[in-house]
């Protein structure tokens, strides 16, 4: 209600939705970084910026990646419910009108739609994260 409709309330909507799985997977990740990998690289006189860089972050990267993933999964959901419930485009607008009158071929169009978003999304994410994170 703060944000109104519009693109605005949509955004903050999805934001919402999806900032937790990313922030406790991301904390999930950084519990479980191995403690004799933080205590070698202190050993060898490595700063606080470097142990976070160097063995830290990389360590919880496929656990981020995983609440990305999750996260994106969610968004595309949140998003469609938040355009069905008030807004005048988008895909989730389109889904709901189409249902509205019967117009089935649409609606079943705006469902393989969204379908194949998810899923380019998907594929998008698991390609970054295996360019990335070749060493795993």
């Amino acid at each position: 209600m703060f944000f109104g409709i519009g693109e605005t309330s949509k955004i903050a909507i999805v934001f919402w939705g999806v900032w937790s799985a990313i922030l406790l997977n991301t904390i999930s990740g950084v519990k479980n970084v191995d403690p004799i990998l933080i205590k070698s690289a202190k050993s060898m006189a490595a700063s606080q910026l470097t142990v976070f860089t160097k063995v830290v972050l990389p360590s919880a990267f496929p656990s981020i990646i995983t609440g990305i993933r999750i996260s994106a999964t969610s968004s595309i959901l949140v998003l469609i419910a938040a355009e069905m419930m008030g807004a005048s485009s988008g895909i989730g607008y389109l889904l709901y009108d189409t249902q509205m009158k019967y117009q089935i071929p649409k609606m079943y169009a705006s469902i393989v739609t969204m379908s194949l978003l998810g899923l380019i999304i998907n594929y998008i994410i698991v390609a970054f994260e295996k360019r990335i994170s070749r060493w795993k």
